[in-house]
């Protein structure tokens, strides 16, 4: 994943955590495509998106609070803030679609 302009990359240290939440993720994705398959009732195919759709909002979640505590923060230490604000608005709008 690349870095934006200038920063450097503050969720390295959670690195294996989020591997390994995106793995779960991804589990739970090949999960679902099985039960497609096997024309599972749609009520529980339903629970299982809501699943992944909230643990995908969960590492999000936690890459935003990476991002402002550190690139943010430093941003705004430096002197640099008002860019650093702006690009985080754009990604809290996308972010919140």
């Amino acid at each position: 994943m690349a870095d934006g302009p200038g920063t450097e990359s503050r969720y390295r240290r959670d690195n294996t955590a989020l591997l390994g939440r995106l793995r779960k993720i991804e589990g739970q994705v090949r999960g679902v495509q099985r039960m497609v398959e096997e024309d599972r009732y749609c009520v529980d195919i339903l629970v299982q998106l809501a699943a992944i759709r909230s643990a995908v909002s969960a590492v999000g979640h936690s890459l935003l609070e990476s991002h402002v505590r550190g690139c943010v923060a430093k941003a705004l230490q430096s002197g640099d803030g008002d860019r650093a604000v702006t690009e985080l608005m754009e990604v809290i709008a996308q972010f919140s679609r």
